[in-house]
């Protein structure tokens, strides 16, 4: 074992995430990770792409930040040696949810894809399900976080109608049907606003063409309402 691997290992040995890993692994590891350096600001993730590894802060600290289309930002977390980042796409295979941008100079281990992969559980096992499914309930608090952060109650009822309208059956021009009847109460509870405020706004919506009530109590979304959300 070379004096570089050596070092790897002793490096991989202090993170956190890595304790579990056998010896045989560890080394597949230590192989495979590469150490990099960020600048101050510097961009260690971009949300909307995705870096196909897993980036560990060896020193350092940097801020997760999470911006809209209008550029606005909020800040989800602080990370500090021994955190790492990047995991959820290597899981699900989508673009990251966030950037991570360095606070100061910044040092990082980098594990490939393939290395990742090595240490997880066969992708047709139940332990991979559960991964993805964490993963993505992971993106969905992310988004639910963006939304309270940075939106208007119009926004946050905006938003919530059209997650309940991603998993609705496809309605006339391109309108989604949602079925049975949307409960003011829950919407409210999940936007962080009173129901009588919710009321107050899906009333509003719906004068103003971007939702309609159907007589079985259905609710039609229209494709425009995103312009809101």
């Amino acid at each position: 074992m070379t004096a570089t691997m050596v070092s790897r290992l002793d490096l991989l040995r202090r993170v956190p995430l890595f304790s579990m890993l056998t010896t045989s692994q560890a080394v597949s590891v230590a192989d495979a990770v590469v150490k990099r350096r960020y600048r101050k600001g510097e961009a260690i993730l971009e949300q909307g792409k995705n870096s196909f590894a897993l980036t560990i802060l060896l020193t350092g600290r940097a801020r997760v930040v999470s911006t809209d289309a209008r550029g606005r930002e909020v800040i989800l977390a602080i990370l500090r040696p021994g955190d790492y980042v990047g995991e959820m796409s290597l899981i699900d295979q989508a673009p990251h949810s966030a950037s991570v941008v360095s606070e100061v100079q910044t040092d990082t281990l980098v594990l490939d894809q393939l290395a990742f992969a090595r240490c997880l559980p066969d992708s047709d096992s139940m332990a991979y399900a559960v991964l993805k499914g964490l993963v993505h309930r992971l993106r969905q608090a992310d988004r639910k976080i963006e939304s309270l952060a940075l939106m208007d109650v119009y926004g946050r009822v905006a938003s919530a109608l059209l997650d309940f309208a991603g998993e609705a059956m496809p309605g006339p021009d391109g309108a989604a049907v949602i079925r049975g009847r949307v409960s003011r109460q829950d919407i409210a509870k999940m936007v962080g606003a009173s129901r009588e405020m919710v009321s107050r706004v899906m009333k509003d919506l719906e004068e103003r063409g971007f939702i309609e009530t159907q007589d079985d109590g259905s609710l039609l979304v229209k494709p425009h309402l995103d312009s809101l959300a």
